[in-house]
């Protein structure tokens, strides 16, 4: 069992920067895929970046050069450091652990890019 918080979420203009935080407890984390999904009202969840145990990662079209991901295994900590945020950007984003057949989420936080 994996147990995922999420922080770092709020409020910030188009164009700032925010870097959340995911916490995890409960298991061996080095050995999980972690990613941060989102979603937007009205649409389903999707991914927006994902760093394996080996440090490879891989981001969205949708953000590529403005997020980042990265991870601490002596802290068992991921973060996603979002710079140039546009409005399209608001949602609530989830971490999110995976290994095998093992899929864990945390309870999300929100994002709001607005002026």
């Amino acid at each position: 069992q994996v147990q995922l918080v999420e922080s770092g979420g709020g409020l910030v203009q188009p164009g700032g920067s925010l870097r959340l935080s995911c916490a995890a407890s409960g298991s061996s984390f080095s050995v999980y895929t972690m990613g941060w999904y989102r979603q937007a009202p009205g649409n389903g969840r999707e991914l927006v970046a994902r760093i394996t145990i080996d440090g490879s990662t891989n981001t969205s079209d949708s953000v590529k050069g403005r997020f980042t991901i990265s991870r601490d295994n002596a802290k068992n900590t991921v973060y996603l450091q979002m710079n140039n945020l546009k409005p399209e950007d608001t949602a609530v984003y989830y971490c999110n652990a995976r290994l095998l057949l093992s899929n864990y989420w945390g309870k999300g936080t929100l994002v709001t890019v607005s002026s």
